[in-house]
């Protein structure tokens, strides 16, 4: 009888090849997107400072995060998270709780002040997950179609 070690690794998506990969993941978050269109919008926001961070386990891309460190008066210098999803398949099986950690440590390593996301009013099951990781609920964000 074998087994097989399942390797978990998580990282900042630098080839394109990483980047197309975390898309079927991200697209349960951001379903409007076109895979034709992913690689070419995460390169331009690249230009703004925005990366992708993975969790891949057994080869598998399970859990993504879109990024920012940015600068502001209100905070200073924050990390701020666009998007975080766990594939459905794998939720509530610590994946995103390791790439939460990940952020977390990643946030310590670049010297930011805060760590923000929104999130859609909605997802009751994130919001359960980040109250339960100590964020707190600091302000509203508002927005307006034009």
């Amino acid at each position: 009888m074998s087994f097989f070690l399942k390797i978990m690794e998580i990282k900042i998506a630098k080839t394109d090849a990483e980047i197309l990969k975390c898309f079927p993941v991200i697209f349960q978050l951001r379903p409007h997107l076109k895979k034709e269109n992913f690689l070419s919008q995460i390169r331009e926001q690249e230009k703004a400072g925005y990366f992708l961070v993975f969790l891949k386990n057994d080869e598998k891309i399970i859990s993504v995060a879109g990024c920012r460190i940015l600068k502001n008066l209100a905070w200073g210098k924050f990390f701020f998270v666009d998007d975080l999803i766990t594939d459905e398949k794998y939720r509530s099986q610590k994946f995103g709780q390791k790439l939460f950690d990940f952020l977390i440590e990643l946030v310590r390593e670049k010297n930011c002040r805060q760590f923000h996301l929104d999130s859609g009013v909605q997802r009751f099951s994130a919001h359960r997950f980040y109250l339960k990781n100590k964020m707190e609920t600091s302000c509203h964000h508002f927005s307006l179609n034009l």
